[in-house]
């Protein structure tokens, strides 16, 4: 019997898009055995069509006209890879209208127009498949909308943002400032010219918010979420935190306690023995804690061309044999007919532990005045590290302070209330600590 065949194009053939099409070019037999169809790359569409690119496309494939794709009614589903809002939003938009599925890797469009774009979906029978939008390679989409859909999701830690962990990395393992660590994640192409998203904690809300919104229901605009980048971070972190057995990781939090569902990105200490604390380099991870499984842990690059390629084309296998389809008209993301099961906590109430380092003057009674306001917020310190300073009396020295378990809203307001001391200096650093 001869196979049906599926025609499928690709928008965007940058870095990603080239990827996905060495994988449905020169694995057409593995693809076809996957899907019980033959499936030919008929167009791919980018506006620069003579840059060399790593794969041998066949003749007549190139184009830079979008509408060779959008009016072509044999095409069945589109690898849309332009990435940022517009024009993605809108070619998608009339992808979608022309009756074709679509596969996407851009995290940032779904997050900001989801509602509008699945909605879109919903009314032309179409699906919109999304795996590589989060963690590239590793299918935590898939995990969540499938293979932990018996579980309630209690709490989703992640690190997310494969650029900001390489730049951690390099600080802590070489030393090197953030400046250098930066400069050298640009080199090797694991951040941008303008790393902005990446390092401010910006790219990874947006990844949150849309697992926020799968795990748990939420309907969650990413800029609310709280969030502090990398780019705060100092080098001298890295060796306090190492002294006090922690290293330190840009962490994505999702947590859903009695009072709502807490969400934050932050540098966050974790215990060196901790299995976030072993995730190195460009990698990605999620600690998932269900209410059945308990504990998963997914690790693996969350970038690149050939991680995030396989999540697209996994995707579009997934759609070509109609189990994207099954799981988007069940589950009815970002649609108004889905309840929102939680709401979000306080920022100010969410507990935990923290660490203070702080610029003061060397002289006696400091340490008085300082443990004085962490009092009257009923503060407690778990530990305190206190250099002895090589400068002379009067000079300025560090001290880090953890505490015991207190809330956002009172550490917040301790530590205003100290850079308001005449002895403590600029440079304040607060950051969570996980053990």
């Amino acid at each position: 019997m001869t196979k049906s065949t599926a025609k499928v194009a690709i928008i965007g053939f940058g870095t990603i898009g080239s990827g996905v099409a060495r994988l449905l070019l020169e694995h057409k037999d593995r693809i076809s055995r996957q899907t019980g169809r033959r499936v030919d790359l008929v167009k791919i569409v980018d506006p620069d069509i003579q840059r060399a690119r790593n794969v041998a496309v066949p003749p007549g494939i190139l184009t830079t006209d979008v509408s060779a794709v959008i009016d072509d009614p044999e095409i069945e589903a589109v690898v849309q890879l332009i990435g940022g809002l517009e024009p993605d939003r809108s070619i998608m938009l009339r992808v979608l209208q022309s009756g074709k599925n679509v596969i996407t890797a851009n995290k940032a469009v779904i997050a900001e127009h989801g509602p509008e774009l699945f909605d879109c979906a919903r009314k032309m029978g179409r699906t919109i498949a999304f795996e590589a939008a989060v963690g590239g390679g590793i299918p935590i989409i898939a995990a969540i909308n499938q293979s932990l859909v018996a579980n309630q999701i209690q709490s989703i830690h992640g690190i997310l943002n494969g650029t900001s962990n390489f730049i951690l990395t390099q600080m802590e393992e070489q030393g090197k400032s953030y400046a250098d660590a930066l400069a050298e994640a640009q080199k090797l192409g694991y951040a941008e010219a303008n790393p902005a998203m990446d390092v401010n904690g910006s790219d990874a809300a947006q990844k949150l918010a849309i697992l926020a919104h799968l795990a748990f229901g939420a309907r969650v605009d990413w800029k609310q979420i709280p969030r502090i980048g990398i780019d705060t971070v100092d080098v001298a972190e890295m060796r306090f935190a190492r002294e006090l057995g922690y290293c330190i990781k840009l962490l994505a939090v999702a947590e859903l306690v009695a009072e709502g569902l807490q969400l934050h990105v932050a540098p966050t200490l974790v215990r060196q023995r901790s299995t976030l604390a072993q995730v190195h380099g460009a990698f990605n991870a999620m600690r998932i804690v269900g209410d059945a499984v308990g504990r998963v842990f997914l690790h693996g690059l969350g970038a690149g061309q050939m991680p995030t390629a396989s999540a697209c084309v996994a995707d579009l296998i997934d759609t070509l044999l109609g189990r994207t389809a099954i799981t988007f008209n069940t589950l009815q993301l970002w649609s108004d007919a889905r309840e929102a099961p939680v709401s979000l906590r306080d920022p100010s109430s969410v507990p935990g532990r923290f660490y203070l380092r702080f610029n003061v003057a060397d002289r006696p009674g400091v340490m008085a005045e300082i443990t004085g306001i962490l009092g009257k917020q009923k503060i407690s310190i778990s530990s305190v590290i206190q250099h002895e300073s090589a400068a002379e009396a009067g000079g300025t020295v560090p001290l880090a302070i953890m505490t015991h378990t207190t809330s956002e809203g009172a550490i917040r307001e301790a530590t205003d209330a100290i850079n308001r001391l005449a002895a403590v200096h600029p440079g304040t650093v607060r950051m969570r600590v996980r053990d």
